[in-house]
């Protein structure tokens, strides 16, 4: 990848039949659906692709069928997160060799106590990049209980330039987006945000250059960030604000099950089931989002009809 990823980059959501084997055409079927879209990138195997869920085959097997899916036309970063150095190595090694364009990593953690201090967390990276020629994305998100403070990430990208671009997802992302901005500059070509874009404006006054929302409205989001980016910081607060409480809905009320419950009532999967234990929402949860989805009419809603 020679030019810098910036705009809006969904993750790719894992689909699944009702018995809940994994569903590749289906899952092919969303990425035709992001692509007509007009997205600048796909990231697959994130949380949002519940990858906590899957096996190291399944893995194997998304990434490779969704690689040959998009065919250079976008580029795609893979999720490549474990705790041990080695096998996200390794994981790496395979994500770059089908054709990944970036690999996205958490720093190291194992449950909810067991953490990693900063120096290791440097060293984590700098093997992970050691064993690979592309781009790493650090993600900063909640799951993970190992902290990175704005100068453990100053240090990490001045230690491992391999590390160019940060998806920032924590309370107050546009306090830390700006502080990385400001010491940075052009070593950290690629802040992005996330958490479904829900605080995407304060986070592109901060510096960010694109959003990592969920397979949600990514096209209405593309097409605010690139009014940003243009120039035109009112429309494109306008639009945000419009798409808003659907967004919020989201986030605090159904998290990754939204995306799935709107791409099965839009038509485009046939089933929208988790993996168990993850359940499903309420019934009144899922009425209550279809009704704010239906009164702005996204692109998840009709592409299939």
């Amino acid at each position: 990848m020679t030019d810098s990823l910036s705009g809006v980059v969904p993750v790719v959501p894992t689909i699944f039949h009702d018995d809940e084997t994994v569903d590749l055409d289906g899952t092919a079927r969303v990425v035709d659906y992001l692509t007509d879209g007009g997205v600048d990138g796909l990231c697959l195997l994130a949380n949002y692709s519940e990858q906590f869920s899957l096996t190291d085959a399944e893995r194997d097997a998304i990434a490779r069928a969704l690689l040959e899916r998009v065919a250079g036309r976008l580029p795609v970063i893979v999720t490549t997160s474990h705790y041990s150095a080695r096998v996200a190595a390794a994981r790496s090694r395979a994500a770059q060799d089908m054709g990944a364009a970036m690999v996205m990593i958490m720093p190291p953690f194992f449950g909810a106590t067991l953490t990693v201090p900063g120096p290791a967390v440097i060293e984590y990276f700098k093997q992970v990049a050691d064993a690979i020629d592309i781009p790493v994305m650090v993600q900063d998100a909640p799951l993970s209980p190992t902290p990175l403070p704005a100068s453990l990430l100053i240090d990490l990208v001045h230690q491992v330039p391999q590390v160019q671009y940060a998806k920032i997802e924590v309370p107050q992302a546009a306090g830390k987006l700006h502080a990385l901005v400001s010491a940075l500059g052009d070593r950290l070509p690629g802040p992005f945000d996330g958490e479904e874009s829900v605080t995407l404006i304060p986070d592109l006054d901060a510096g960010a250059r694109g959003t990592m929302p969920s397979s949600m409205v990514p096209a209405e989001l593309g097409q605010i960030v690139r009014r940003y980016l243009a120039g035109d910081r009112g429309g494109a607060v306008s639009a945000w604000e419009d798409l808003l409480p659907l967004i919020h809905f989201e986030n605090r009320q159904c998290g990754l099950r939204a995306q799935k419950i709107l791409l099965a009532e839009g038509g485009i999967i046939a089933s929208d089931r988790t993996r168990a234990p993850f359940g499903p929402v309420s019934p009144r949860t899922r009425r209550g989002l279809i009704e704010l989805a239906a009164r702005r009419d996204p692109l998840i809603m009709r592409w299939a009809r």
